[in-house]
């Protein structure tokens, strides 16, 4: 290599990025037909998989370990939120006499399964207690529904996955959430379908309406 081309050529570094190797190398280009092409230095860093990104990979998982710890991250949060509303939730009905520190929030005893399910499907059309109406607000506090037409969690046991299917069986039927979920677990089905917010808020509005005129 001539001393024009030391100090002349031109040098461009150039990458390859991969999942979990970045190569690169460093080469003399040349400009014109004197000078002749030349790598300077090349090599590959390799960013070895964690045990976690590594099971994924052989069962076929594309995860990688942030986006699962963003994923845990977020399920924590929303599990604080949730934890949150509820408590506020209680103390309001502590304070305004629908329960006591004694009063049983969850079901309880033989024959209880989807008793809850079935207290929010019955609080749409038929009078309930205080203590029941109560446990009806905590199950809708429970989850705040999904603003815009997401997936809900899959297909199985025929769960209705679109949002937009499930909303239109609730118009059309004249169906509130608890009610569609009481008639799906009856059903034997276990999975249930997530809800469009305004649902539930609709589901809301017609129990609380229902409730407070009887």
């Amino acid at each position: 290599m001539t001393k024009h081309q030391n100090n002349i050529m031109k040098k461009i570094l150039g990458l390859d990025l991969g999942c979990n190797s970045i190569g690169w190398a460093l080469v003399n280009e040349a400009e014109n037909t004197e000078e002749i092409s030349s790598i300077i230095k090349l090599g590959v860093r390799v960013n070895p998989l964690t045990v976690d990104e590594m099971q994924n990979f052989e069962k076929g998982k594309s995860i990688t370990t942030n986006a699962d710890r963003t994923l845990k991250r977020s399920m924590r949060r929303n599990l604080q939120r949730y934890k949150l509303r509820r408590d506020t939730l209680i103390e309001v009905l502590k304070e305004h006499g629908f329960i006591t520190d004694s009063t049983l929030l969850s079901e309880h005893g033989n024959k209880t399964t989807f008793e809850t399910y079935r207290l929010r499907a019955k609080a749409a059309v038929e009078e309930i207690s205080l203590e029941k109406f109560a446990r009806v607000l905590l199950m809708i506090n429970k989850k705040r529904g999904y603003k815009s037409s997401r997936k809900a969690k899959g297909s199985e046991d025929g769960v209705l996955i679109d949002g937009m299917d499930v909303a239109r069986k609730l118009y059309e039927e004249g169906l509130t959430p608890g009610e569609l979920c009481l008639q799906i677990l009856e059903a034997g089905k276990k999975n249930l379908p997530d809800f469009y917010r305004s649902d539930l808020q609709n589901e809301f509005d017609r129990i609380w309406n229902f409730q407070k005129l009887v």
